[in-house]
């Protein structure tokens, strides 16, 4: 999977120009937390609600209405924003992205095709996609299998899930030590219980079964 296949295309953009309190109650009333920034329709930056709030007076200031009112008239989303935000291509994949916002601890990236903004992914995108990766939303039953890290031990596990006519809907490998693995195994099946015989019987212990 690829960022093309979960960001929102077309994202909807500010000038850099606007009042940040006209792009906080965009952002409101649109639902979202970020919006790209704009001058003369080329990329110039990223502002975050959280940058945003940011500026804006506290609760407890001492400014009066008028005064607050007045100051953030003045202040426009091209004095807040993130210059030169990190961005990544469509072709990203969608690993890369989840680590590339992890490290950099964002919660969004536009995406880029040379020049061009075509997009935008953010958190919840790559929460989706994760969620699509094991069908979480459809009928199944999630398995933990203990085997040793060699060689053909996906293979073994994927002859037996077969010869009992079960579909795989997601697999992953999570690695416990040098020698022992976790894997997590999503399977099409309702009725876990002649599976989880067969695969004990080989010798593949099942931890756990939701």
């Amino acid at each position: 999977m690829f960022v093309k296949d979960c960001m929102t295309t077309s994202p909807i953009t500010i000038s850099k120009n606007t009042p940040i309190l006209e792009a906080l109650e965009k952002m409101k009333k649109l639902k979202i937390r970020q919006l790209p920034v704009t001058d003369k329709g080329r990329l110039v930056g990223l502002v975050t609600e959280r940058e945003l709030l940011t500026v804006t007076p506290s609760p407890a200031t001492t400014l009066s209405v008028f005064e607050m009112n007045y100051l953030l008239s003045k202040m426009v989303v091209g004095e807040v924003m993130v210059k030169d935000p990190i961005t990544v291509n469509p072709d990203t994949t969608i690993e890369e992205a989840a680590l590339i916002m992890r490290e950099n601890k964002i919660g969004s990236m536009l995406v880029m095709e040379e020049d061009e903004l075509v997009g935008i992914i953010t958190q919840t995108d790559i929460f989706d996609a994760f969620i699509e990766f094991f069908s979480i939303k459809r009928a199944g039953t999630r398995l933990v299998l203990q085997v040793h890290d060699r060689v053909g031990a996906i293979a073994d596990l994927t002859e037996i899930i077969r010869d009992m006519n079960i579909n795989i809907r997601g697999l992953v490998i999570h690695r416990k030590d040098n020698d022992i693995v976790h894997m997590v195994v999503r399977v099409s099946t309702v009725e876990p219980e002649p599976l989880v015989k067969e695969l004990e019987a080989r010798g593949i212990p099942v931890i756990s079964v939701n």
